[in-house]
């Protein structure tokens, strides 16, 4: 990134490989690198050097629009600021992703999805009448609903009580378990991410723990001098690093 005509390096080179089904915690202080590796890995930004695979697709050799149409077969995500539609009810936000998808049964699986978030008697609500806690159970249940092959959650109870926060980790950990949905986030939460399968640390834009990558299939096409690399797989074929 270029700040007045200086480089800021945000993310250090880096190699990361995430099995497909597999869940990972990525853990650090804040202003470490962990969203900025979230969203690079999700396709939402580019790194400046390096290279992301999702799903076999090339995502450093997409523009906007081809890595969104990836995202939107393949991705769910779980933003730390919820970044709901204020013009759209509860439901309707849920409900968009699987419109996208011209999924046939988005309102009945919004519906029984913010029930399962606690919101069923909220769903005609808009943001603006939701506390920040009911707004995060509403972009989680945005994030489910299209059965992603990938979830990415920033933060993702953050903004919950305990009791609720208890019940979107069970949650997202069934849909990790029960669907085969690779997993991977970010959290402060030290019990949250010992739920997970894995655990890496960020450190000034650096992985300072290491890596236990999956041997799986194709791995000439690794790159060693990758930078930043996520490759969602699905089938079982990999590259240097990936996600999924």
């Amino acid at each position: 990134m270029q700040v007045e005509d200086k480089t800021l390096v945000l993310l250090q080179p880096l190699n990361l490989t995430v099995a497909a089904g597999e869940s990972i915690a990525i853990v650090g202080s804040s202003g470490s690198g962990k969203t900025t590796l979230l969203s690079i890995l999700a396709g939402l930004d580019l790194p400046s050097s390096g290279q992301v695979y999702l799903k076999n697709q090339p995502l450093h050799q997409f523009n906007e629009e081809q890595r969104s149409q990836v995202r939107a077969q393949h991705v769910g995500f779980i933003f730390q600021q919820f970044l709901l539609i204020n013009s759209l009810t509860a439901l309707e936000n849920v409900m968009l992703p699987a419109e996208l998808a011209n999924m046939p049964d988005a309102q009945a699986r919004g519906e029984a999805l913010l029930a399962q978030v606690g919101l069923a008697d909220r769903m005609e609500h808009y943001p603006s009448q939701l506390s920040g806690g009911e707004q995060q159970r509403v972009a989680i249940a945005r994030a489910f609903i299209a059965k992603p092959d990938i979830l990415f959650a920033d933060e993702p109870t953050g903004n919950l009580d305990s009791k609720t926060g208890q019940h979107i980790i069970d949650l997202i950990f069934d849909l990790n378990v029960k669907e085969g949905t690779t997993l991977v986030l970010v959290t402060h939460d030290a019990k949250l991410a010992a739920r997970c399968q894995r655990q890496v640390e960020m450190d000034s834009g650096a992985l300072t723990e290491p890596l236990i990558e999956t041997a799986l299939a194709n791995t000439d096409e690794n790159q060693a001098d990758s930078q930043t690399t996520s490759h969602d797989d699905l089938e079982s074929k990999t590259s240097v690093s990936q996600v999924g």
